[in-house]
């Protein structure tokens, strides 16, 4: 039961979605109720999802096609409409259309910023709905598994206190990933904490079977630490710096050297690079283990940590050449619209 503290009408949701089909009302589903203000932001659906949402009562917001689609800018302009329609909202649920809400968090989450003060954002734990559909789902189930307690950062599904989220400018809508994290480092600087619960939040359906996939997606998120690092790298939190290092070192760096230095030792470097690339996924495999990881899921997620350093390094550059001559990157998808009917 909510606090007598926090009323259901204090409590808003917005979903953003792009040709989320089915997922989308499954979403929708688990957060209409009664009496809550609830806000979707289309951008750009060929596949009924607007007319889906209005046909629950749920207020609908269409970005226009010309300005660029990001989550940021959808889940700023799904904030300022849920402002509009409601004054009573305090804490806002934040959650993307291929998610659904957990019986129980919403109120769960709003009890705990309404009991801490100093809270501006609670998050909880994030599950793939298929992780046996492949092994990349798996991957972002194993992912998202990470440790509850006082957090630096959150992801796309999180509660927010609205006067927090309002004092730092909501999310940077330019950025095309890692707008949360970005958040989150304006808001501790700001004195707000982030906290992680230990408590079912969303079910994802990532519906990603093909490696194609799995490569943009961590493209997605190198670009995202170098805008990251370049932002506030030089902050105390210091932003993602040492995420692009390691990416730079272990994606760019040893693989170049190793080549360039094949012919003179005679393969030797090429040698030592793989060795040295055994020793970071035994390094990663140690570390998910001791946190009583399964060996078999520990192995798995560090082979494609390892791995994954040769697309993210890739979104770096992309970031970097882009930053370089003035060009802002377009949306890096992961999902095609087929998969999402």
């Amino acid at each position: 039961m909510i606090d007598a503290a926090v009323q259901p009408q204090a409590v808003g949701v917005i979903v953003i979605g792009r040709n989320e089909g089915e997922r989308l009302r499954r979403c929708l589903v688990s957060v209409v109720s009664p009496g809550r203000s609830i806000v979707y932001v289309d951008s750009g659906s060929t596949d009924g999802s607007v007319a889906l949402a209005q046909s629950m009562g749920v207020e609908v917001v269409e970005l226009q096609i010309g300005k660029g689609f990001t989550a940021a800018r959808a889940r700023n302009a799904g904030f300022d409409r849920l402002m509009q329609i409601s004054s009573q909202i305090a804490y806002v649920q934040f959650v993307d259309g291929d998610c659904e809400v957990a019986s129980g968090w919403l109120s769960h989450a709003a009890r705990t910023l309404a009991e801490q003060s100093d809270l501006a954002v609670v998050c909880g734990r994030r599950r793939e709905r298929f992780p046996d559909a492949s092994i990349y789902n798996r991957l972002c189930d194993l992912e998202w598994d990470t440790r509850p307690g006082e957090a630096t950062e959150c992801g796309g599904d999180a509660m927010m206190r609205v006067i927090a989220f309002r004092a730092v400018g909501g999310f940077d809508s330019k950025l095309i990933a890692g707008e949360e994290p970005e958040l989150c480092v304006r808001l501790r600087a700001a004195g707000w904490k982030i906290l992680r619960l230990d408590t079912e939040m969303t079910l994802h359906d990532a519906a990603m079977t093909r490696f194609g996939q799995w490569w943009n997606r961590n493209r997605r998120a190198g670009h995202a630490f170098a805008e990251g690092s370049a932002l506030h790298g030089q902050s105390p939190a210091r932003h993602w710096v040492r995420q692009a290092r390691s990416n730079d070192i272990w994606g760019a760096a040893l693989p170049l050297a190793a080549i360039a230095f094949a012919w003179p030792t005679r393969g030797l470097s090429i040698a030592v690079a793989i060795a040295l690339y055994i020793l970071l996924t035994a390094r990663i495999f140690v570390s998910g283990h001791r946190n009583k990881r399964a060996a078999s899921d520990a192995a798995v997620f560090a082979f494609f940590c390892t791995f994954g350093k040769f697309p993210q390094v890739l979104g770096q550059f992309q970031y970097r050449a882009g930053a370089r001559f003035g060009q802002h990157a377009g949306l890096i998808e992961y999902k095609s619209t087929a998969l999402r009917h």
